[in-house]
């Protein structure tokens, strides 16, 4: 049940760190390309998100549907990759949503700015001032996504088990501090403790798709909960009915679950006449 999150920034060989990490634990590399298949495998087109992905929101895209949807499809790859175990997953904030999992490492991968300009200028033949360029942005870019879907600070080393320096640390070198790390902290218990976690993870997940996106309920800021299997329901409505909805909509995907409805119904008033 081991996870690994990869979080790097541009030219500090996450990728290469990641596969050679996948290659050496003879774990599942989960990238880029995986999580759009999931996506995708939900009935949704990846390239309605691209604008998202690793990217900061613009104002018209923060405010669109299209963000919230986002993130729901995303967790939803993220979770069913997470279920499976024993994997290697490469950005797309997999370490914020899998925060607290107890089998989970989350890696962060860094290098100096001199470094990454020189790589950049390999990668892409282009001088220095181009090189810096694309780097700012990048930064800017996954610093902001971080931010606007999961209010957490991408550079912030202590939300990371481990940070590790790729101008100093090849691939093969980060690769064996992070599998050993991984040897000596993840223990059967851990394991099975982050199994039940992320079962009831994909539980509130399902019935929250199944509320919002099944059946079409309008129930605003929509949580759910799910602690060793109970359910906890959270959010408003101005309908008793839709409440109701919602309770039937959740004990449908988790039949003899407990459920507690905490949605509040919000009487809405129309304009007093003057």
């Amino acid at each position: 049940m081991a996870i690994i999150t990869i979080s790097r920034e541009l030219a500090a060989l996450g990728d290469e760190t990641a596969r050679e990490l996948a290659k050496t634990l003879g774990y599942r590399l989960v990238d880029k390309d995986a999580i759009e298949a999931r996506m995708q495998a939900s009935g949704v087109e990846a390239k309605r998100f691209r604008k998202y992905d690793e990217r900061k929101p613009s104002f018209f895209a923060a405010l669109s549907n299209d963000r919230e949807d986002y993130l729901h499809y995303l967790r939803a790859a993220v979770l069913a990759e997470a279920e499976q175990g024993n994997c290697v997953l490469v950005g797309r904030g997999a370490s914020a949503i899998l925060a607290g999992l107890p089998a989970a490492i989350s890696v962060f991968l860094s290098a100096p700015q001199e470094i990454r300009v020189a790589r950049v200028k390999s990668y892409f033949q282009c001088d220095e001032k181009r090189a810096a360029q694309i780097i700012a942005r990048s930064d800017r870019d996954r610093a902001g996504f971080h931010r606007a879907f999961f209010d957490a600070d991408w550079k912030c080393q202590g939300n990371y088990s481990v940070s590790l320096n790729t101008g100093f640390l090849g691939p093969t070198d980060c690769a064996e501090i992070i599998a050993a790390l991984k040897d000596r902290l993840v223990a059967g218990e851990a394991e099975a403790r982050s199994a039940a976690i992320v079962k009831d993870m994909v539980l509130g997940h399902r019935i929250r798709h199944r509320i919002l996106y099944e059946n079409e309920l309008p129930i605003r800021f929509l949580e759910v909960s799910v602690v060793d299997g109970a359910v906890a329901l959270h959010g408003a409505t101005n309908s008793a009915a839709l409440l109701q909805a919602a309770f039937d909509a959740a004990r449908e995907v988790a039949p003899g679950a407990e459920i507690r409805n905490e949605i509040q119904t919000i009487r809405e008033y129309g304009a007093t006449p003057g």
